[in-house]
């Protein structure tokens, strides 16, 4: 179960990193449009939402307090689906479904990170292959 919940915790944390490197290499072009959006400060957002997901990824990868990490991940996602993808606002319909798939996504994924941050607070120590045991206790 341990190589099971490394890859998992590998192929999620993928992702977020991946994200995070273009947030944070190309944070005036995305700045923008989180401006478009309506994002205030949106460049700093976008800094700061790379920050996010950098030390969450970062943390759900190498299983460095990986239930704070899992938590950092799901403090941006929550967020970005209201703000980013508020598909209710929509008129166009390909555009409103899109962002609708977005948001289905993001809540979806926030979910599973909330999982992920309960389920790495109460294996503790006993899940293995990770570098610290979890900074949140749960049972």
């Amino acid at each position: 179960m341990e190589v099971l919940v490394l890859i998992g915790r590998i192929l999620f944390a993928l992702l977020f990193l991946y994200s995070a490197v273009g947030h944070l290499t190309q944070h005036k072009q995305l700045g923008a449009y989180a401006a478009s959006k309506g994002v205030p400060a949106a460049e700093a957002a976008t800094l700061l939402s790379g920050l996010l997901m950098l030390l969450g990824g970062l943390s759900v990868l190498l299983g460095v307090w990986a239930d704070l990490g899992a938590l950092l991940i799901a403090a941006f996602l929550f967020p970005t689906a209201l703000i980013m993808h508020a598909f209710w606002k929509e008129t166009d319909p390909q555009t409103r479904q899109t962002e609708q798939i977005s948001f289905l996504k993001d809540t979806a994924l926030g979910g599973a990170a909330l999982v992920m941050t309960a389920f790495f607070a109460h294996a503790g120590h006993d899940l293995g292959l990770t570098l610290t045991g979890p900074l949140l206790s749960m049972g």
